[in-house]
């Protein structure tokens, strides 16, 4: 593991992430979109972390703080570089940027269908909440 790289991304990765997450991601988001990516990386510079191997992208998270809440969203892991890994750094580095910051509980949107992921989410210690439920109303 020693030649995997975690870093922010910058405004140069986002066509190479949007790629990625169509290949490497399940599911998709109305956000899932250039304009979308660009102003969460123009808002908060650091969310969006990306892990490299070889000078490749292996595996992306977003790791959003609120100023009051820790949120995980993006956690994808391509299919060549699974259960090395990968994600476990991209979650370490997460909660890393969430202490510094001063949160003190992340929360993960983890897809109820995604069952392969879930092992992975329990290993890294988080766990559904099964009183609540995520609520959405789509605004465009």
């Amino acid at each position: 593991m020693n030649d995997l790289r975690i870093r922010a991304a910058d405004p140069d990765d986002l066509d190479a992430v949007l790629a990625f997450w169509k290949r490497a991601a399940e599911g998709a988001s109305i956000s899932d979109d250039r304009d979308g990516v660009e102003r969460l990386v123009a808002r908060d510079p650091e969310a969006l972390l990306l892990a490299e191997r070889g000078g490749e992208l292996a595996g992306t998270v977003i790791a959003g703080f609120d100023g009051w809440r820790c949120h995980l969203y993006r956690l994808a892991v391509h299919p060549a570089h699974r259960r090395q890994g990968v994600g476990a750094a991209l979650l370490d580095a997460a909660e890393e940027r969430f202490v510094r910051l001063g949160g003190r509980r992340g929360d993960a949107m983890v897809l109820d269908r995604n069952e392969s992921a879930h092992h992975a989410w329990r290993a890294a210690g988080y766990a559904p909440e099964p009183q609540w439920s995520r609520w959405v109303k789509p605004l465009v």
